[in-house]
C-alpha cells in the first residue's frame, strides 16, 4: 500500500481496517489462554506432581526456550516467505498441541515436554503478527495497531487467570488445562477468517544487504534489541511467578490453599487487565510523544517496582496489590513501543531477521528468569515449600536488574535519536 495516498482513502477505509486489526487482536487473545495456564496452576502443581521451586520454573522456561528458538526461526523466514502464512501455520499448530498438553500433561516429565512443544509452535504467532501490522499501517498509526495487538495478549493472559481462578475449586488443575487450552483452538479459527483475503507484502533483499551491516552494525536497532532482552528477563520472570506470589500472600493472610491458589489467579488477572490498558495507552503515547522517553519512563518505573514488591508479603493485601498494579502497567507497557521502535530503525527487508535476533535474545532471557527465579527462591527458603514461601524480595530483585538494564539501553537510545534529529 502506498501510504502518501493514505488521506484520500478516508474515514470509511481507515474504519475497516480496524475492524480487521480488531479480528486479529482477538485471534491473539484466545490464543494467549494457553500462556498463563500453567502459571496460574504452579502452586498447585508444586504439590500434585512433587516440585521444587526450581523444578517448577524449568517447566516455565521450557516453554520459553522453544517459544525463543521457534520465533527466531518464523522471523527469520518471514522475510522471504512472508509473515501471513507462518502466523497462520503457528496458530494451526498451537492450537492441536495445546489440546494435547492439556489432555496429557500429568506429571513433571510429561509437563516439561508438552508444555515446551507448545511453546515452540506457537513462536509464530507474535513477530509475525508485529510484521502484518507494520505492513498495513503507517508509522504515524503503528505505535496504536501494534499497541492493541499487545494489549490483545494480554487480555488473553487475564481471561485465563480468572478460568483458572474458576475451575481450581470445581475440578482442579485438569479442568484449568482443558478450559483454557481451548483458547488457541478459537484463535486460530478467527486468524484464518481475519488473514484469509488479506495481502501483505514481502520485500525482497538486495545482494548489497547484508544481515550485519543492516541489523549487528545497526546502533539503534541493537539498543532496542538489548532493551528488549532486559525488559523480557523482568517481564516473563514477573508473570511466571506473581501467581503463586500472590497465593503465598493470601495464604499468609489466613486463606485456605486451594482458595488462596484461585484468589492469586483473579488478583494476576487484574494485573493483566492493567497490563492490557497500558499496552495501547503507551503504544498511542509513544506516536506523539517519542518512542525513547516512553521505553525510558516505563522501564524505569518497572525497575523500582521489582526491587519493591517481593519485599511486601506480609504487608496489608491492599499494598500489596497497588504495587503490583503500578509493576504490570510499567513492566508491559514499553513493549509495544520496543517493537514499533525497531520496525522504524531497521530496513524493511530485514525485520523479520531483527525481529529473530530479539527473539533468541529477549525471549532466552525470558526463559531463564523463571528458572533463576526459582534457584534463588529455593535458597531463601531452605525449609518451604509450594504456596508456603515466605521470602520472595530476592527473588523479585533479581528481575530488577533486568530493569536497570532496559533503563540503560533506552538513555541511550534516546541519545542517538535526538543527535540523528539534531542533524536532519
Amino acid at each position: 500500500m502506498d501510504w502518501q495516498l493514505l488521506p484520500h482513502l478516508g474515514i470509511k477505509r481507515l474504519f475497516k481496517l480496524d475492524w480487521w486489526l480488531t479480528g486479529i487482536c482477538f485471534s491473539r487473545a484466545f490464543t494467549g489462554l494457553v500462556f498463563m495456564t500453567y502459571a496460574a496452576a504452579l502452586p498447585i502443581l508444586q504439590k500434585e506432581w512433587g516440585m521444587s521451586a526450581a523444578a517448577g520454573g524449568s517447566i516455565s522456561s521450557g516453554f520459553q526456550i522453544g517459544y525463543a528458538v521457534s520465533l527466531v526461526v518464523f522471523s527469520s523466514f518471514a522475510d522471504i516467505v512472508g509473515p501471513r502464512s507462518l502466523y497462520l501455520g503457528s496458530m494451526s499448530g498451537g492450537a492441536i498441541l495445546s489440546l494435547t498438553f492439556a489432555l496429557f500433561a500429568r506429571d513433571y516429565l510429561s509437563g516439561l515436554i508438552l508444555y515446551t512443544l507448545v511453546g515452540i509452535s506457537l513462536g509464530g504467532t507474535y513477530t509475525t503478527g508485529v510484521m502484518i501490522l507494520a505492513d498495513q499501517y503507517p508509522i504515524q498509526r503503528r505505535g496504536m495497531a501494534i499497541g492493541f495487538f499487545i494489549a490483545s495478549t494480554s487480555l488473553g493472559y487475564a481471561l485465563s487467570l480468572i478460568i483458572s481462578g474458576i475451575a481450581f475449586p470445581i475440578g482442579g488443575y485438569k479442568l484449568s488445562f482443558l478450559l483454557t487450552c481451548l483458547g488457541p483452538i478459537v484463535g486460530a479459527i478467527l486468524a484464518w477468517m481475519a488473514l484469509i483475503r488479506t495481502k501483505v507484502s514481502v520485500v525482497k533483499r538486495q545482494k548489497q544487504q547484508r544481515f550485519i551491516k543492516e541489523v549487528i552494525g545497526n546502533r539503534s536497532a541493537m539498543l532496542l534489541i538489548g532493551g528488549y532482552s532486559f525488559h523480557s528477563w523482568e517481564l516473563l520472570g514477573m508473570w511466571a511467578w506473581t501467581p503463586a506470589f500472590l497465593a503465598s500472600c493470601l495464604l499468609f493472610s489466613g486463606a485456605e490453599g486451594l482458595k488462596a491458589a484461585g484468589m492469586g489467579s483473579y488478583l494476576s488477572a487484574l494485573f493483566h487487565v492493567i497490563g492490557l490498558i497500558a499496552s495501547f495507552s503507551m503504544g498511542i503515547l509513544s506516536d506523539s510523544l517519542g518512542r525513547a522517553r516512553v521505553i525510558l519512563m516505563l522501564s524505569g518505573l518497572s525497575a523500582a517496582c521489582s526491587f519493591m514488591f517481593g519485599w511486601s508479603i506480609g504487608q496489608p493485601l491492599i499494598l500489596i496489590v497497588m504495587i503490583g498494579l503500578v509493576y504490570a502497567f510499567s513492566a508491559l507497557g514499553d513493549s509495544p513501543v520496543l517493537s514499533a521502535a525497531l520496525t522504524e530503525v531497521v530496513k524493511t527487508s530485514y525485520i523479520g531477521a531483527a525481529f529473530g535476533l530479539r527473539s533468541l535474545l529477549g525471549f532466552g532471557a525470558g526463559a531463564i528468569s523463571p528458572f533463576v527465579f526459582g534457584i534463588i527462591l529455593d535458597w531463601t527458603n531452605p525449609i518451604a515449600s509450594g504456596m508456603g514461601y515466605k521470602s520472595w524480595g530476592w527473588a523479585y530483585s533479581i528481575l530488577g536488574l533486568g530493569g536497570l538494564g532496559a533503563v540503560t539501553m533506552a538513555y541511550i537510545f534516546g541519545m542517538i535519536q535526538t543527535k540523528i534529529k539534531s542533524k536532519s
